[in-house]
């Protein structure tokens, strides 16, 4: 299937590891100009970017960059838009969740974990919106949010379930924002993958993760990234302020 993707120019924060890899590597199989964006992770964005360029024939950078940090979202457009002259697809991917219970939880944990994957989303997402409407152009924002938001956790992620529950309404409520401007917003809620973010966890408790799963199976990165990749396309052209359940039937929403 043509998913239309070819010569569009996709942001990706978080793009270096882990699923933002793979759905950097599926955007560029389909011929998208990627910008692949990072915070610490200079060295896997740089040798992604080089690969995606000699590999699929895509142009390709690495772009450093907080999200939760309002100059650098805005520094970041500038140089995806200087560098590749426009932006059409947005992926909020970058995210964090360090596991504390809330009996123990800091308020900068909590505050760190709600700027990074709320604020930074919304940051993005409005820089993203300005852009579009200046070109008066459609365009697409994917969220990267999580069963957590519905189901909540048990396991010290409360402060990540938050997040990821506001982003949730985010999409929604930015959704019915700029319909009429022609640029859908959704949102993918993948189930455990297994990336590097995630084999310790995995190597301690893979069984139990398995047994809560009713396709019995951990999930990939690059079955997540097929599901972006159809949102970011111009295959989905009447499809707006939903949330994509891939979580192996964790989640069943």
């Amino acid at each position: 299937m043509d998913l239309g993707l070819e010569e569009k120019v996709a942001l990706v924060t978080g793009g270096g590891r882990g699923l933002g890899e793979a759905i950097c590597r599926r955007l560029a199989a389909e011929g998208a100009h990627v910008v692949v964006n990072y915070s610490r992770s200079a060295a896997a964005a740089e040798r992604l970017a080089a690969d995606l360029a000699e590999s699929c024939r895509v142009k390709a950078i690495a772009a450093a960059g907080d999200i939760s940090l309002e100059e650098d979202v805005a520094r970041l457009f500038r140089r995806a838009a200087d560098e590749l002259s426009r932006i059409d697809i947005l992926v909020n991917n970058a995210g964090v969740c360090p596991p504390c219970l809330v009996r123990e939880m800091s308020e900068e944990v909590w505050s760190r974990t709600i700027a990074v994957n709320l604020t930074g989303a919304f940051l993005a997402s409005r820089e993203m919106v300005r852009h579009l409407m200046a070109r008066r152009s459609g365009g697409r924002i994917i969220n990267i949010v999580s069963p957590a938001a519905f189901l909540g956790s048990a396991s010290g992620k409360s402060h990540y379930a938050a997040s990821k529950a506001g982003l949730v309404a985010l999409t929604v409520s930015l959704a019915r924002e700029v319909a009429a401007e022609g640029i859908l917003v959704n949102a993918v809620a993948p189930g455990m993958l297994l990336t590097d973010m995630t084999a310790e966890t995995l190597k301690e408790a893979e069984d139990r993760y398995r047994r809560s799963i009713p396709l019995g199976r951990i999930g990939r990165a690059e079955e997540v990234a097929e599901v972006v990749a159809f949102l970011a396309s111009e295959r989905c052209g009447y499809m707006t302020g939903a949330t994509v359940d891939v979580s192996g039937g964790l989640l069943m929403r």
